[in-house]
Parts: structure tokens; sequence; C-alpha cells
């Protein structure tokens, strides 16, 4: 299962870096306490374009990252692994301001995944809240990607998501 981060692990609150800011989104420790229960490995797949922007550091994502681990370890969840991109094309500032076939919509996280871990993408699952979450699992090859749409607006009615979701438990139904 891969998963973005903000927005469907934490809440959205634009560039979350601080433990004080982190947010767990309703609902995510049984979802992915049941996809890892069903034999799913759980991978986080987020761009991280405060990093190239200069609005937080590396340490500050890693630091964050390792408090999250630990927070969903000690509930018995396990998180395989997080894949992040820091660079933007545009907004990116020194060595960051690059296209980096890693960066969402394009699928490098998710190919590195595949290798590292012999994943099938036939029995895969994305869950993503942007439109380029789910082009990014498309063009990767994952079998069924979700696009959580909290707002349940209209906006995402030409979205290329298999199914759009409203909750993160409605994955589980699925």
């Amino acid at each position: 299962m891969f998963l973005d981060r903000d927005g469907v692990i934490n809440v959205e609150k634009n560039y979350v870096y601080r433990i004080e800011d982190f947010e767990f989104m309703d609902g995510i420790l049984d979802v992915l306490g049941y996809f890892q229960e069903q034999g799913y490995l759980l991978i986080v797949i987020t761009n991280q374009a405060g990093i190239g922007r200069g609005y937080y550091t590396e340490d500050d994502f890693n630091r964050l990252n390792d408090w999250m681990i630990q927070q969903l370890a000690d509930k018995g969840i396990h998180i395989t692994q997080v894949y992040y991109c820091p660079y933007h094309p545009e907004h990116g500032i020194g060595s960051y301001k690059q296209d980096s076939f890693d960066r969402k919509p394009n699928p490098g996280m998710l190919l590195k995944a595949v290798r590292e871990y012999d994943i099938n993408l036939d029995s895969s699952i994305l869950i993503g809240d942007k439109e380029s979450d789910i082009q990014a699992g498309k063009k990767a090859g994952v079998n069924k990607n979700v696009l959580l749409n909290q707002q349940n607006d209209n906006h995402n009615k030409s979205s290329l998501a298999d199914v759009i979701i409203h909750s993160l438990m409605q994955i589980i139904d699925l």
C-alpha cells in the first residue's frame, strides 16, 4: 500500500515539519492496521517541496519522520519505508531547483519501492489526496488508485482515480 503523507496520514496544514503541528488523520490508524494485517507493506511516498523552497531542512523532515514512525510503531503499525522528494522544478532553491523523476506526478518513488521490495503492482493500492498522487500511481502501474476527497466536492469528476472516497474508513469497505 502506497500512501501520501500530508492529507492522508496527517492533516494537511501547509508544509508540516514540526512535531507539534503534526496531527494524524481520523481513521488512519485503523486503515494502516487493517492493511498491515492483510499482509500489505506500508510505504509512504511524499513530495516535500518545503525542503526545496527553504522552509525547513532535510534534518527537520527526518526528525518528524522518525517521530511519526515511532508513534505508529508504538501502536503496532510498521511503516516499511518512507520515500520523499525534496525538489521543486520552479520554486526550489540552489541544488533543490530541479525537475526530479521522483517528484509526483512522476512515478520515481513508487518504482524505487517496487525494485527495493519486489512489489507486485497488480495487488497494490495507492491512497492520495491530490491528482498528482493518482497520476504517479497510474504511471507506475498501481492496480487501484484511490483519491481521498474529504471536501466531498465535485472538483475531482475528471480524476484518473479508480475510486474516490470521502473518509479514510471507506477504503476498508473496498
